[in-house]
Parts: structure tokens; sequence; C-alpha cells
């Protein structure tokens, strides 16, 4: 079973050369293979997940080079749960973005660009989950943000490119960050390696533990858009296509909340810092949804309502206790999910509507009372109705806050309750709006171009039919037959308002749907693999002797 370990990685950079190699002459191949091979990443995630679980974690030393000179990946309870939820949203969304045609947007280029981008995100993603040592931690990050610059300016537009700008330079700050304090670590203890670093770095002077602890935090908090390090989030995800802004929102984020938990727990016990963490969650949950409630446009309410659902992550790591990062590991999942079946829906709304402004959109519970659904139930799962899976993690958690019984647990406790009651406000807001109330006057009609390539239009002044929000500020929008490709469109395609939602978009969504409901089914399960998870990770002598192949 130890031969499993390194496929989640491996599979998507194979598929990587060979989808370059077809392009575009051959679509339907380059499609298949994309899907074919993130089945089996799914397939193969959910095989480590039940044997870690079964037989402990399992370890593969790349070369057969014994640590800490080789390459060494490790799938243990955590990261197989990881592995698995992010592979499951990452073939939803691959499918969701085949029924909307971003990948035929690729004729015009010479390399086919969203397939390959694609799977080496996901390659990243999975090297990051598996990494046993902070140099291939670091490589997976970097192998991950390499294909988010593409992914994120994908199509060119003013907007996009402007925002990939800003992502890009807090990207290559964190990293630069991220590779001093690899240095530092190397530095004072003479090793990268999990397994040693998890004694070496108590034989150090305290003052460069903390050191080196709180600069990895500081690169992880960046990554996963803890306040007051997420001012880079709302303007960047917004603009991107729905299906990358969607596993961007959903996902990417979590790979700094489970580096956040791995080195908390494996590195760093013992909580030093855990008062700061919860300072950081706290304002992380009322920044974030006061941010939400200010919003009128969809794509950046949920941007900020991301960056407070992160507070409740760290709101788990900074209290410490296994009851708590049970907690954190459930809504880790949930969220994974939930956020990103949220950003699909964002999508088709604005194929359905035109706009993702709440102020321009109305009526979409009668014209399409499918999508309704489909927002309706993660909306109630991210604010935490009963008996929906966002309920059991928040439970989870301020079941663990009262336990611990300290000031900061209160606080947190009282916070993470008020953050829930914004939360159903803004769902509410956004229902009221968008679903339930009439049709605005001006509604975009179908047969509405949301996208082109003309350079003329990237800056052109708002008017009366400007879509604000919609990821693609300053196109004007032009009416054409629904469904009708007109040239100068995005790479010679349009993407067009359509009363009728494609149904591989409407399909995938449902998926993602389906898959946060499933956590609700399978509750019981869910939080008690969590909790052996939790337990593990307290312990640390099974991930330690599992790694260095005693």
């Amino acid at each position: 079973m130890n031969a499993l370990v390194p496929l989640p990685v491996l599979l998507p950079l194979c598929a990587t050369g060979l989808s370059l190699a077809v392009g575009t002459r051959l679509k339907q191949v380059q499609r298949f293979v994309s899907v074919a091979v993130l089945t089996a990443v799914l397939g193969l995630s959910l095989t480590l997940m039940v044997v870690a679980d079964t037989r402990g974690p399992l370890t593969v030393h790349l070369g057969d080079f014994a640590p800490p000179l080789g390459i060494t990946l490790v799938a243990d309870r955590l990261s197989g749960l990881m592995l698995s939820v992010s592979s499951a949203v990452t073939l939803c969304v691959l499918i969701y973005s085949l029924g909307q045609g971003m990948a035929d947007r690729d004729e015009e280029t010479p390399v086919a660009v969203f397939h390959p981008a694609y799977l080496i995100l996901v390659a990243g993603v999975s090297c990051t989950f598996l990494a046993g040592d902070l140099v291939n931690l670091y490589v997976g990050f970097e192998i991950m943000l390499v294909a988010s610059f593409v992914l994120l300016t994908l199509g060119g537009t003013g907007p996009r490119v402007r925002a990939g700008s800003t992502y890009v330079i807090i990207s290559l700050f964190s990293s630069m960050l991220f590779l001093t304090a690899i240095a530092m670590t190397y530095a004072a203890t003479g090793t990268a390696n999990f397994a040693q670093l998890a004694g070496r770095l108590a034989e150090i002077p305290l003052g460069v533990q903390t050191l080196i602890q709180a600069m990895l935090l500081t690169v992880f908090a960046i990554k996963a858009a803890v306040f007051p390090l997420a001012a880079w989030l709302p303007d960047s995800y917004p603009t991107a296509p729905a299906p990358v802004t969607a596993v961007f929102a959903g996902l990417l984020t979590k790979v700094g909340v489970y580096c956040m938990l791995r080195t908390e727990t494996l590195l760093f016990p013992g909580n030093r810092l855990g008062d700061l963490l919860m300072a950081a969650a706290l304002a992380s949950m009322v920044v974030g949804i006061l941010g939400a409630v200010a919003q009128t446009d969809l794509k950046r309410l949920l941007s900020f309502t991301l960056i407070s659902h992160i507070g409740f992550m760290v709101f788990g790591i900074g209290l410490a206790t296994r009851d708590a990062y049970g907690g954190a590991i459930v809504y880790v999942a949930h969220h994974i999910t939930v956020q990103t079946t949220l950003f699909l829906v964002a999508g088709l709304i604005e194929r359905r509507g035109g706009t993702t402004e709440l102020t321009r959109i109305g009526g979409l519970a009668k014209a399409a009372p499918l999508l309704a659904v489909l927002f309706f139930v993660p909306a109630m799962n991210l604010a935490g109705i009963p008996p929906l899976s966002g309920f059991i993690g928040k439970l989870g958690l301020m079941r663990a806050g009262v336990a611990d019984g300290g000031v900061w647990a209160w606080i947190l406790v009282i916070g993470s309750a008020v953050t829930s009651l914004l939360t159903l406000y803004v769902t509410a807001k956004v229902w009221n709006l968008a679903f339930w109330r009439a049709a605005p006057p001006g509604q975009t009609a179908a047969g509405t171009v949301l996208e082109t390539d003309s350079d003329e239009d990237d800056d052109v002044d708002e008017g009366p039919d400007h879509i604000r929000g919609s990821g693609d500020e300053g196109v004007r929008p032009r009416h054409q037959p629904a469904g009708l490709a007109v040239a100068a469109t995005l790479h010679g395609h349009a993407v067009t308002t359509t009363t009728q939602l494609p149904r591989l978009m409407t399909a995938a969504t449902a998926a993602t749907v389906l898959l946060g409901l499933a956590f609700t089914v399978l509750g019981g399960p869910l939080t008690s693999y969590t909790d052996r998870a939790a337990a593990e990770l307290i312990a640390r002598t099974p991930y330690v002797e599992a790694l260095l192949g005693r």
C-alpha cells in the first residue's frame, strides 16, 4: 500500500505532459485524460484514507533514500481526509468548467492552457498534503502557486491581470518568507525533516523556536487569508472565472490551514502562541462577516464570508485540545465543500442573470427553482443551521471552547455564535435580493454576452449596462441570440446568459451540494474519524515513527 502514496502527485503531473502533447487538436482526448486522472486520484485518496485509519500512517521514501536525505511522502488520517475531500471537489469543478466551455478557450493559444494548469494545481495540492519535510512542503506550495498564477489570469482581461498581479506579489512575498524560515530552521537544527524537527526544535533556545514558529505561522496565515493578512483576497478571487474562484476559495485557503495544523501539533506542541491565534481567529470572524454584510456583489460577499469562517478553523488550532482539533478538521472538510459550492452557484447565477450584483438581479426562485435549491442548501449549511455539517463543526468547536473555560475560549465561543447569526443574515439577504423578490427593471436579458477579448473594452467607463463584480469589469454587455458564438469574444467563444443552464455545470454543482449533505448524513462516522485524527496529531509518535521508517 505504501506504493500508492506518491500517485496523487505523480498521476496529475504525468497527465499534464500528455495534455500538453495532445493540445487542442484532440480536445475530447484531453478532456477524457483530465477527468480520468482526477477520478483515479479520488479513488486513490479514499483508499489512502481508509488504510491510514486502519493500519496507521503510510510512507514512501522516493529513490529509497532514508530521511533526511531523500523525499519522504506521508499519508496519515489528516492528510488522507484532506486528499479525499480536495480530490472530490477538484473533480466536480473540472466537470463544471467543461460545461462552462472554459477549456474551449484555448483554440487561439499555442498550447492548451487550462487543463495542464489545472492538473499541476492538483499535483501541488496533493504534494502539500503528503509532504514529510519543510522543503517539499515549499515545493508543493510553489507548484500550486505557479499553476494558480495562470488560472487566475485566464482570459487575459484587464481586471484579471490586475488582480493576478496583486496575487503574485503577495505570493512571492510569502514564498520568500517561507524560504527564510526554512533556512533558519535548517541552520538551527541541521534538518528540515518533520520527524527530526519534532525532536530537535525542543533543544534550541526558546527565542529561536518562537521566531521560527511565528515566521511559519505568518506564511501559512497569508495563504489561509487570516486577518490581518487577508486584504488581498476580496480583490483577487472574484475577478477569476467561476470554476477557478471556486477551487481557489474552497481549497487553496485550506492548504494554509492544513499547514498550520500540521506544524503547530508536530513541531511546536505546547501552544505558546495560542492566545495570538485566538485573537487572529476572532478578528477574522468579526472583520470578515462585517465586510460581507456591507457587500452587494455576491462574489465579494462570499469572499468576505470565506475570511470570516477561516476564523473558526484558527479558533480550533489556537485552542489546541483534542476536541478543538477534531472540530477544526470537521470544519475544514465541511467548508471546502460548501464554499466551493457557493462560488459555483455564483457562476450559475451570473450565467442566468448576467451579473452577480445583487441590486440588479431578482426573481430567480421563480425563474430557476433548481438554482434556488442549489443555493439554499449550502447557504444554510454555511450558516450552521442544524442538523447540517456546518452545525456539527461549529458545535464541536464551541463545546471545546466551553470545556477549556479560558477567557479567550469564552470570547471565541461568543464570537462564533455572533458570526453564525450574521452569516445567516448575509445568506438571507442574498436569498431575498436574488431569489425571493421580483426581478428589478432592466435585469439583463437572456443572450447577453458576458465576456469579450476586445482590448479596447478592458477600460471602458461604467454605463447603465456595466456588470459590476462579474469578474470582468469594463466589459460592456452586448445582446446576441442566446448560445450564439460571435467573432470578437474570448478566444473565439461567447459567454452568454441563458434561460437554460448548461447541464454539466448544474450537475457538477448538484454533486458538490450532495457531498456537503453526505457530511451531514455521515456526521457520526466523520466526527469519530476526525477525533482519531486529532488524537494522532497530539500523540505525534505514530507519524514520527512512520516518517523515520521504524
